[in-house]
């Protein structure tokens, strides 16, 4: 299915599911998000919304731990009525400052992708993965955790973004599952292994792919956006550690609402849309990420999430982003 025909149907679910656009005498109103997620990724999602319902939607684009001091920083008097967070950690650090979700809502998605306390839900789910050179490595050449890249045979074949939420969080639940000690370990035996250090994602896919790397770590939808736009002879395919563990782990883009917002109505308008079953095969064919609603399969290629060996642990324990970054600072991990 094409953007156009995917958003003419987020269009219809919209209309239909929450009553159609205001009539010609009606205001719709306005709705103010704070959009951890990029426009590139999400920006066709938000314009179908105000297209579909006529509400007037200001967006504010940042990184999520940017948006979430911002929201901590004005507290009660923020504008932003809905906060789209690319992990966890940045809801659960407003969490305060949010009010709980319907059931009707937070019934559409597993329990694990939502807040304990229904103040925010996840839509969509990105799972930690490992990309490798195909041209250098098969999947028995890669250790069954991520605790093997530690092993000096690794050394200066390792690609890694310490600064990207998504690795942080990832980070965040080796504190969860290996505790500080064995975590801080982990951290000091790959810098001893001299990674090549990346801003984000998609340059260490590439870089996998080119040769410049032989491994990176790195989230698993990017892969799938290099097949689709150069084809299967693309040199980099993703591994999911078969042992499982903090490399395995899957992380939910969420949504939640600000208890400040008074545009409540419509916020909850925006958060049903979202987890719609036209916005969620957005997320498929779109971004290639896992759909958090029942019923819907993922894009093709895209390893199922019954085949992931990923660990026991809900949203919630993926939460302590400041615990992570002081670590990583120990570490010397970033400044």
């Amino acid at each position: 299915m094409g953007l156009l025909a995917i958003m003419l149907a987020v269009l219809l679910a919209a209309c239909g599911g929450s009553g159609g656009s205001a009539g010609p005498g009606d205001d719709p109103g306005s709705l103010t998000v704070y959009s951890g997620r990029s426009d590139t990724l999400v920006g066709p999602l938000l314009q179908g919304f105000e297209d579909a319902t006529g509400i007037d939607v200001s967006v504010k684009y940042a990184g999520t731990p940017q948006l979430a001091a911002t929201i901590l920083e004005e507290g009660g008097n923020t504008p932003a009525d809905v906060f789209f967070a690319q992990d966890p950690g940045g809801l659960s650090a407003v969490s305060d400052l949010m009010t709980p979700l319907p059931d009707s809502v937070l019934s559409k998605v597993p329990q694990w992708a939502s807040s304990p306390s229904g103040d925010w839900a996840g839509v969509s789910g990105r799972a930690r993965t490992v990309v490798y050179n195909t041209d250098r490595l098969t999947p028995s050449d890669l250790p069954a955790d991520l605790t093997g890249f530690t092993n000096p045979k690794w050394k200066g074949r390792i690609g890694w973004a310490p600064a990207n939420a998504s690795f942080q969080t990832m980070v965040t639940a080796m504190r969860v599952m290996w505790g500080e000690d064995e975590t801080l370990r982990w951290l000091e035996g790959i810098q001893a292994n001299e990674p090549k250090v990346y801003p984000k994602n998609t340059p260490i896919v590439a870089a996998a792919a080119a040769g410049e790397i032989d491994v990176g770590l790195v989230n698993h939808y990017y892969l799938h956006r290099f097949l689709a736009e150069q084809g299967e002879s693309f040199a980099a395919r993703n591994y999911h550690p078969t042992a499982g563990g903090p490399g395995a782990i899957v992380m939910v883009s969420g949504v939640g609402i600000l208890s400040a917002s008074n545009n409540r109505a419509n916020a909850n308008r925006f958060v049903e849309f979202l987890l719609s079953e036209s916005s969620q095969q957005y997320f498929v064919d779109e971004t290639f990420e896992y759909p958090l609603a029942a019923g819907i399969p993922v894009a093709h290629g895209v390893t199922p999430l019954f085949e992931v060996n990923t660990p026991d642990l809900s949203s919630a324990d993926l939460a302590d982003l400041e615990g992570t970054q002081k670590l990583l600072r120990s570490a010397g991990v970033i400044p």
